[in-house]
């Protein structure tokens, strides 16, 4: 009788071992299952009212290679609203809303679109006001020496050599001396396409800061204005803008974006407020003194803004006031976050050309029209190693070398050569030997299918500024 009773006992235990499993397994699937139905109602959201394309071109981009499973997600449209839902196995459903100038985000407990900033008309107008001061277009070479040669290197920039991890090339324009020498666009993207920037947003941060510094309105040297990091003796209040910039902070931060469940994803589809989940790590390392690329620090850096700002109007008004009007980008389009602050790691949208502006503003060093619009040296500064970088490939929110995973091959570029990079594939590179810019966008989901670096040389020698 003892021996039937331990057994079943046993069995119980088993059993309710068994329910607990699969309990935490159920909790892990709705937990990630979240993040990938906020990705396909985020990024179907932007795709269809910020960068106005075809519903069913962006779907058919939301449900490649790696992101096959997101097909089993169900999207509806509200044109009306100019809303996104998305769900999944009727445990998960999430929506976003876009706001006129300020694009779309997440919805988060329960709230409704009117509860997000952005809805004031009087401030959308002031935010998304165009100057009619710069044009758009940047001019073509008239007489294009090159062309022909370019053709050839846009023929294989386009092309796709291996059709299990393609390259998905969507835009190129090529800049030498002041004119457009070469250009191409896939199906479905042009001249007006704003396309997301993912991190080279992180270097449009750069130039914001760069017009407050020079607004003496941040200081690179002294504390920031994070509350948080302000109680006695927590030593984040030692953090420099020069340390965020320059992404060494010293705070814990997982960039993973394999995993759902580190904080990259988490801060970018889970949360409302992503620089307060940022700005609330822990210091890991003493300020200075350790490099980790972090894309919570961009947004720490947005939220310093807001800070220095103070008024939403001003805050919300300034990219545009402060850059995009002054140098013509005007397809270009800053997101914020649930609660207004702008996304600074990732979340800009902007047409190939506007990028390319972005980039001949760093050639320029800083100068458009004969206007300064970042302080004297910043691209200097911009452009010198951080210090904390043992392989001294990055200086302050812009890479100094091509990264690992979009380089195949070897072989060296230009010593002067940066770049703003961007997941998929996103670059601008600029070239002041050349006085050339590049800028590559893409859907590239696999990195290793696309090499920047041997397409930077293809051009570079299609333009005679380097050997084949």
């Amino acid at each position: 009788m003892a021996r039937h009773k331990k057994r079943r006992l046993l069995i119980t235990a088993l059993g309710l071992g068994l329910l607990v499993a699969l309990a935490l397994d159920l909790d892990y699937a709705v937990r990630v299952a979240s993040i990938g139905v906020a990705y396909k109602a985020k990024m179907l959201c932007s795709g269809v009212f910020v960068s106005r394309r075809n519903p069913q071109e962006v779907l058919a981009d939301l449900e490649v290679d790696d992101l096959a499973m997101l097909r089993y997600v169900d999207v509806s449209i509200d044109r009306i609203t100019k809303s996104v839902t998305a769900s999944a196995l009727g445990l998960v459903r999430r929506q976003a809303v876009y706001r006129e100038s300020l694009g779309c985000a997440l919805v988060f407990d329960g709230k409704t679109r009117q509860s997000l900033p952005g809805d004031n008309p009087e401030r959308s107008m002031d935010a998304g006001a165009r100057s009619p001061a710069v044009s758009a277009s940047l001019p073509a070479a008239s007489d294009n020496v090159y062309r022909e040669r370019l053709e050839t290197v846009l023929d294989h920039a386009f092309a796709e050599p291996n059709p299990h991890r393609q390259r998905r090339t969507r835009a190129v324009v090529i800049v030498h001396k002041g004119r457009i020498v070469g250009e191409r666009y896939s199906a479905g993207n042009g001249p007006d396409t704003p396309s997301i920037g993912w991190s080279m947003t992180k270097g449009v941060m750069n130039a914001l800061a760069g017009v407050l510094v020079k607004e003496g309105r941040l200081a690179m040297g002294g504390p920031v204005p994070i509350p948080e990091w302000q109680k006695p003796g927590d030593p984040r209040g030692q953090i420099t803008l020069d340390q965020l910039l320059r992404m060494s902070s010293g705070l814990r931060f997982d960039e993973d974006m394999a995993n759902p469940m580190l904080d990259l994803m988490h801060m970018l589809l889970g949360v409302a407020d992503m620089t307060t989940y940022a700005a609330n790590k822990e210091l890991v390392a003493t300020p200075g003194t350790k490099w980790h690329y972090s894309s919570g620090t961009s947004n720490i850096i947005a939220r310093i803004m807001r800070n220095v700002l103070t008024d939403d109007r001003e805050y919300l008004g300034f990219p545009r006031r402060a850059l995009f009007d002054r140098i013509g980008m005007s397809g270009a389009l800053l997101e914020t976050d649930a609660t207004g602050t702008f996304v600074g790691s990732s979340f800009m949208y902007a047409t190939a050309r506007d990028w390319a502006r972005f980039g001949i503003l760093y050639l320029q060093d800083g100068v458009w029209d004969g206007q300064r619009i970042l302080p004297e040296g910043w691209v200097t500064y911009t452009r010198s190693p951080a210090p904390a970088d043992p392989r001294r490939r990055y200086g302050a929110h812009f890479w100094l070398d091509v990264p690992d995973e979009y380089r195949a091959t070897d072989g060296s570029l230009p010593n002067d050569a940066f770049h703003a990079v961007g997941h998929e594939g996103q670059f601008v590179t600029v070239v002041p030997s050349c006085e050339t810019v590049i800028v590559r966008l893409g859907l590239t989901r696999y990195a290793d299918a696309w090499d920047h670096a041997a397409f930077v040389r293809e051009v570079l020698a299609a333009l005679g500024c380097v050997k084949e």
